[in-house]
């Protein structure tokens, strides 16, 4: 008869802590599950303010209208980013979410990735800047020009910090090639 091979106890050790650091990923879920609540926030702020639109349509001006729009606009854009996070960040950080061949899975979800999922956050948050801007354009006679300029410089800055983030992405996805000696 003979007896199983034993594992030497640093071994051990080193096995369980690889147990425990890679089940730590399952921290993050009750923070996407929180992400899940502000959703649920996000949703019910845009009812209340479908409602002011739909309740004063015959007696507020076109600026009026088209500010609560675009902050409409604006909440369903947030929304559009909380997703990307939850299901991107859940994909992508904690578990796989076997979605394959399901009829309403994102196209997007089939290649994401921590470096994907940066620069389509980094996209979003510039149309979600562009919507606050494009409010403020409009509001413009009712703020300070120094607040305008740093909305603009904020946003520009965002777009800067954007293409940084794709350009680097594609420098790491796509390393430079060796040059051949010529013969």
């Amino acid at each position: 008869m003979t007896t199983p091979p034993t594992i030497p106890p640093a071994e051990q050790r080193g096995k369980v802590l690889s147990t425990v650091l890679f089940g730590s990923r399952w921290l993050q879920v009750p923070l996407y599950l929180g992400l899940i609540i502000a959703q649920c926030v996000y949703v019910v702020h845009f009812m209340v303010e479908l409602e002011h639109l739909v309740m004063g349509t015959l007696t507020m001006s076109e600026e009026s209208i088209m500010l609560i729009v675009l902050g409409l606009i604006d909440v369903v854009m947030i929304s559009n980013l909380l997703i990307m996070v939850i299901v991107g960040g859940y994909e992508t950080f904690v578990s796989r979410l076997n979605l394959e061949g399901h009829p309403d899975e994102p196209e997007w979800l089939s290649h994401v990735n921590a470096n994907v999922l940066k620069v389509k956050l980094a996209t979003a948050i510039i149309g979600i800047s562009s919507i606050h801007l494009l409010k403020s354009f409009i509001n413009a006679p009712n703020m300070e020009e120094k607040t305008l300029l740093w909305q603009t410089i904020i946003h520009m800055t965002f777009i800067v910090s954007a293409v940084a983030i794709a350009y680097i992405d594609k420098l790491m996805s796509h390393p430079p090639q060796p040059v051949a000696p010529h013969p």
